[in-house]
């Protein structure tokens, strides 16, 4: 078929009086589209065109709707996807070639299939395994032959090396401009450039001047107290002594105090003189502070050459956790007759506490014989409950699963803290898992040591109560701190790891909801907003 029938009707037709379409003749469905030389141009293979009654227009199932009249054209939609390589999904129409009879609707005109872009893949390049081989080989030996005689040459080299590690960056741009200056001016006869590379050189010889030399001095400083609450105060004190036999000119000190830098300018100290200079520590956060080590800086005041000394050792300043008082816990299992001696009056245990008198219903094998015939009346022994208590805390410090994200990850970091410290006062045994920190049977403030190493970020919650199990296999007492983002199933798998017999608690930190206790899953759920809730759940003896 020509383009000229797809275009326009025949010539018999007229648009008042719309004619049948005549049936198009074999010669013409096998004749090529019109080229630039018309009608003339010689037939193509009979394969080349496809007859519309050898297409099938099918829409998707379900859009019966979308169904078009024409099926000889693609939408623009699927012509974009042809043309991009991908899939056509199912709501579009497809065009297919079938050997089946053509339809009676669409037996009157014909088309071209779209041909489809090719697929370039290109191959990805890989170095031979020889290569590779012979190149580790070839590292592996100069590492093993380097390496002994590197270290024998070591009192040569390092001293070099760390001489070069004085200059700054400041300071080789002077001393490459000094001499490429110099260079220059020798060569091309330039007195301005003769100027400039002396007065780089000599600048930079001077500033290597005042860089050499040993200040014999005593350094010591102090923080106290070592171990502080956020907000609480920390003040520390660094004292220098000047050990020489003449006087000391101005001397530069640095001292590290967490992230930032104390520099304290010392002014021109006699011999056998000392100067003392006080700073403060910042404790707004929880963490461990670094404070040290004091180093002496000599060089120049333009910074080109600059050399530093250290004197003290890094001390360490731990800022605990908020915590509040808590009444005792009274939370154990009567598990174990050699454990702590409670003040609970028991019938039945090791520990005599007293006699008393024979009541109706006391078992007469605790009556004691030989004081009852003394006294002409029955007497029973009494005895102290003795309950061995372990406590496990697991602190959930992934901030996304937190109302408040690291906010309230400090606040669960207090709640586990006051539990830990209470059980301990309480003389039970106590272990903490928080973050990547781990601790167990140890002293009040060891456990708040490892609080305050605890860094706030994701963890495997599964995997941290597992680590608490393992270290309190005889725990009564189970309680993961978590937000309210947390999902339940997941903090009952975690606790699930302790053993049956033991109370777990689900501690959970949620500032929108409200406060109190429930049961759910076999877990008791404590919810609080603030650290001073923890009191009130607490009160009504959830861990008991």
């Amino acid at each position: 078929m020509r383009r000229s029938d797809l275009s326009r009707p025949p010539a018999s037709a007229s648009p008042a009086a719309p004619t049948p379409a005549a049936p198009t003749p074999p010669a013409a469905r096998n004749a090529g589209p019109a080229g630039p030389a018309g009608p003339s141009a010689a037939p193509i293979e009979e394969d080349a065109t496809v007859s519309r009654s050898s297409l099938k227009v099918r829409p998707a199932q379900d859009q019966p709707a979308r169904r078009r009249a024409s099926g000889a054209t693609a939408t623009g939609g699927s012509r974009w996807r042809s043309l991009l390589g991908l899939r056509q999904p199912d709501d579009t129409q497809e065009v297919r070639r079938h050997d089946r009879q053509p339809s009676p609707s669409t037996s009157g005109r014909s088309t071209r299939l779209r041909p489809e872009l090719p697929t370039i893949t290109l191959p990805r390049v890989q170095i031979p395994a020889a290569i590779t081989q012979t190149g580790a080989r070839l590292l592996d030996l100069t590492g093993e032959r380097i390496k002994p005689l590197a270290e024998r040459s070591a009192p040569v080299w390092r001293p070099v090396a760390r001489a070069l590690g004085w200059v700054s960056a400041l300071g080789w741009t002077v001393l490459v401009l000094g001499l490429v200056s110099w260079w220059f001016a020798g060569r091309y006869g330039w007195s301005e450039l003769a100027m400039i590379a002396a007065a780089c050189l000599v600048l930079f010889l001077a500033c290597v001047a005042l860089a050499i030399g040993h200040a014999k001095v005593e350094i010591r400083t102090d923080v106290d107290p070592t171990r502080v609450v956020v907000g609480e105060p920390a003040t520390g004190r660094i004292e220098v002594r000047n050990l020489s036999g003449r006087g000391m000119l101005p001397l530069l000190v640095e001292l590290p105090v967490g992230r930032s830098a104390a520099r304290f300018t010392l002014p021109s100290l006699g011999s056998g003189k000392s100067h003392e200079e006080l700073f403060v520590v910042p404790t707004e956060r929880r963490g461990v502070i670094q404070v040290g080590p004091a180093t002496t800086v000599h060089g120049d005041p333009l910074g080109l050459v600059r050399r530093t000394m250290e004197w003290t050792e890094r001390t360490e300043l731990f800022v605990h956790p908020l915590t509040t008082s808590l009444e005792p816990l009274g939370a154990g299992l009567l598990r174990d007759l050699e454990g702590q001696v409670t003040p609970d009056l028991s019938m039945s245990d090791l520990a005599f506490h007293a006699l008393r008198e024979y009541q109706p219903g006391d078992d007469r094998r605790y009556i004691h014989w030989r004081s009852s015939a003394k006294h002409d009346r029955l007497l029973v022994r009494q005895f102290l409950d003795t309950r061995r208590s372990h406590l496990a805390v697991v602190v959930d410090t992934t901030p996304e699963v937190y109302t408040g994200e690291d906010a309230a990850v400090e606040l669960a970091i207090s709640c586990a803290a006051s539990l830990a410290v209470r059980s301990i006062l309480d003389e039970q045994d106590t272990t903490v898992v928080v973050g990547d920190q781990q601790i167990s049977r140890a002293t009040a403030p060891l456990t708040l040591d490892t609080f305050a190493r605890a860094a706030v970020g994701p963890i495997d919650i599964f995997g941290a109560a597992g680590d608490g199990s393992a270290l309190a296999p005889d725990a009564s007492v189970a309680i993961l701190v978590t937000g309210s983002h947390r999902p339940f199933i997941q903090v009952q798998r975690a606790l699930a790891q302790f053993e049956v017999e033991v109370v777990k608690v689900a501690l959970v930190i949620d500032p929108d909801a409200q406060v109190g206790v429930r049961h759910a899953g076999g877990l008791t759920i404590l919810t609080v907003r603030e650290l001073g809730d923890l009191r009130r759940v607490l009160f009504s003896g959830a861990l008991a």
